[in-house]
């Protein structure tokens, strides 16, 4: 099977700063690509994207970075039972969440990330886990009604489905929000649209 996700395009209205905010905060490389556009969206996009890193110094590093750059904290770094994590919103308005399930340091701090999870906000996850599950994309863990993981083998980008409701809470924004998610998923299943209007598009050739 090809790589599930290739990449992820936000639809923002400067392109240039969204370039020199992420450079500076996260650095995806072509995981990450933009587009020049200011389609009208107000509170949660109905999504949220995690960096998944090796250690807690690496969480500090890219949380230090990304408020460096402007973003904007929603929840401070903190430990809890699964590990370490923080939550931004960058200039643009997406949501970050920065994690691990490391306690401790091994290592110097590094900026490195070791996996991109895309979580979409469902309203109906059965429903939306069988449109992606109809069209090639395997299921790798399901807890009912509440939340997807879907297994996309060795790609740069993971995909989950999490209620609306859920990942707003998990995100620390209120659920309310209308508009456009302000996000394209260019990857496996070319040019579709799921139950709760994400925008899929073949993978993209240019940044």
């Amino acid at each position: 099977m090809n790589t599930t996700i290739d990449s992820l395009t936000l639809d923002l209205p400067d392109v240039d700063a969204a370039r020199s905010f992420y450079t500076q905060a996260f650095d995806l490389g072509d995981r990450l690509r933009f587009r020049t556009a200011d389609a009208d969206t107000s509170g949660f996009r109905g999504y949220t994207l995690s960096l998944v890193v090796s250690q807690p110094a690496n969480v500090h590093a890219l949380i230090d970075a990304a408020v460096a750059g402007g973003a904007t904290v929603i929840k401070p770094v903190s430990k809890s039972l699964w590990g370490v994590g923080g939550t931004v919103q960058a200039p643009d308005g997406a949501i970050w969440k920065i994690a691990t399930s490391a306690k401790k340091d091994t290592a110097p701090p590094s900026r490195a990330v070791d996996e991109i999870v895309l979580l979409l906000g469902a309203e109906d996850v059965v429903a939306s886990k069988t449109f992606y599950a109809d069209r090639g994309i395997p299921v790798g863990k399901s807890f009912g009604r509440s939340y997807v993981q879907f297994d996309t083998g060795a790609g740069p980008i993971g995909l989950g489905l999490y209620r609306h409701a859920s990942l707003a809470k998990d995100a620390g924004v209120p659920a309310e929000g209308s508009g456009s998610h302000r996000i394209t998923v260019n990857g496996v299943l070319g040019a579709a649209v799921d139950p709760d209007g994400f925008v899929w598009a073949p993978v993209a050739v240019t940044a």
